[in-house]
């Protein structure tokens, strides 16, 4: 494993996760009571979604280098405009409304459904999601399917720990606007990078 690889991997999907859905998701559902159960879902539903992401990447990898190199950077681009100007509201209603969607969790619901709940939620909302298509792009770039999945899982993982068990306490010190901008300009530097790649 290329750790330097992984630890790329794993700072971009974070700074991209923590502004998201999924992540407002898993506030709203920790908040609600039993917090590592709903981790155990969550990270179980990012641990399938980041293998399917390097699977895809895999795949990708298969395409002719320039046209490869072409989509990277245009998937860079797009995730770059994504962070930089979709409102910020917006990505905490939607999350929101899908952990209304999994239904009040009540100190008498077993542990395992609370599990069960988050894992649905977070299936459902992270399919396609901007963080899984990163993990997909960065390992079509790599080409290190271990790093790559052990960066993005941890990143997942980490972020979701901190939606389930503390996020309403984050709300209240961190701006979700300005690391979506932070991503942002991430992404908007490595679609540049990918294409100076491109025309040199």
């Amino acid at each position: 494993m290329n750790l330097a690889i992984a630890a790329t991997v794993f700072g971009l999907v974070a700074v991209a996760e923590l502004p998201d859905k999924t992540m407002i998701a898993n506030i709203v559902m920790g908040s609600r009571g039993r917090p590592v159960a709903v981790w155990l879902g969550s990270t179980s539903a990012f641990a399938l979604h980041a293998a399917l992401a390097v699977v895809a990447g895999r795949f990708l990898e298969l395409l002719p280098h320039r046209v490869l190199e072409t989509a990277i950077a245009v998937a860079f681009g797009l995730g770059a405009l994504y962070l930089l100007f979709v409102p910020e509201r917006a990505e905490r209603r939607k999350g929101e409304e899908e952990a209304a969607g999994e239904g009040a969790v009540v100190a008498a619901t077993p542990s395992w459904r609370v599990a069960a709940g988050a894992f649905a939620v977070i299936v459902i909302g992270e399919f396609g999601d901007l963080t899984q298509l990163l993990i997909v792009n960065l390992e079509a770039r790599y080409k290190a399917p271990a790093s790559v999945f052990a960066g993005g899982f941890a990143a997942l993982a980490g972020v979701g720990a901190i939606g389930a068990f503390s996020g309403r306490a984050l709300l209240g010190v961190l701006s979700l606007s300005g690391i979506r901008r932070i991503g942002g300009v991430a992404l908007l530097g490595f679609c540049a990078y990918s294409v100076y790649g491109l025309v040199t």
